[in-house]
């Protein structure tokens, strides 16, 4: 099943708010293949083929038929209405780019961390940036056919608490990535909903402790088509 994406669409000339989000995650966990499956705008990647002069540093376990990698981000484009326009950057995966990572998480709203969940370690890396720049982010698991697990079992692995969205999505697929991008709002939505009623909660007098902010249910892992594996 290929990567596809929409007709190119013009930039309307109204589009004056623009949004940021970032797709990371560990190498060759499906980063391009999303950003490409959901963008309205041919993407621009940074794709160069592998060399055996990255063998060294570029570890293939796991993703061994794998001939090309990002070497700076991947951009792709959404228009949500007239006025906003929503930009989508993919993060490189390989250890040796991840000093680019701190640039591309300025000014975002959000972020999806991606995970194959034959290599969970590979992600902790993202998570613990992301918890490091305070950035909201869920995790959505691209199943490549690896051994099954439950929420609770990825959830533990990957030190989540019970607020972060965990979903599994088809990068490959547009309506899965959109479900995705969809599910990171919400939860942006619910956190900023949260963040504005606490003072109100305490009240201008009260001289308690605030109120415990309660704990957003995350979506049920639903299931998904089995990728093979993507960039």
């Amino acid at each position: 099943m290929d990567s596809a994406t929409s007709d190119r669409a013009a930039l309307r000339p109204t589009a004056d708010n623009g949004l940021k989000i970032v797709v990371v995650g560990g190498f060759g966990v499906g980063k391009t293949t999303m950003v490409r499956s959901v963008s309205e705008i041919r993407p621009l990647n940074t794709e160069e083929t592998m060399t055996r002069a990255g063998e060294a540093v570029d570890h293939l376990d796991g993703v061994h038929a794998k001939t090309s990698t990002t070497v700076a981000f991947d951009f792709g484009r959404i228009s949500l209405d007239e006025r906003s326009v929503l930009y989508l950057f993919g993060a490189p995966g390989q250890e040796r780019f991840w000093f680019l990572w701190d640039r591309l998480f300025s000014g975002t709203l959000g972020a999806v961390v991606l995970v194959d969940t034959r290599r969970l370690a590979d992600s902790w890396y993202a998570i613990d940036r992301l918890e490091h720049h305070g950035t909201p982010f869920i995790v959505a698991c691209n199943d490549f056919g690896g051994p099954l697990h439950t929420e609770q079992q990825i959830r533990e692995a990957l030190d989540l608490s019970d607020d972060v969205p965990l979903v599994e999505c088809d990068a490959r697929d547009r309506s899965s990535s959109k479900y995705v991008l969809i599910t990171l709002v919400e939860h942006l939505y619910a956190l900023s909903q949260r963040k504005t009623a606490t003072p109100s909660a305490a009240g201008p007098s009260d001289s308690g402790p605030p109120a415990a902010r309660p704990s957003a249910a995350s979506p049920e892992i639903t299931p998904a088509k089995t990728p093979e594996p993507t960039s």
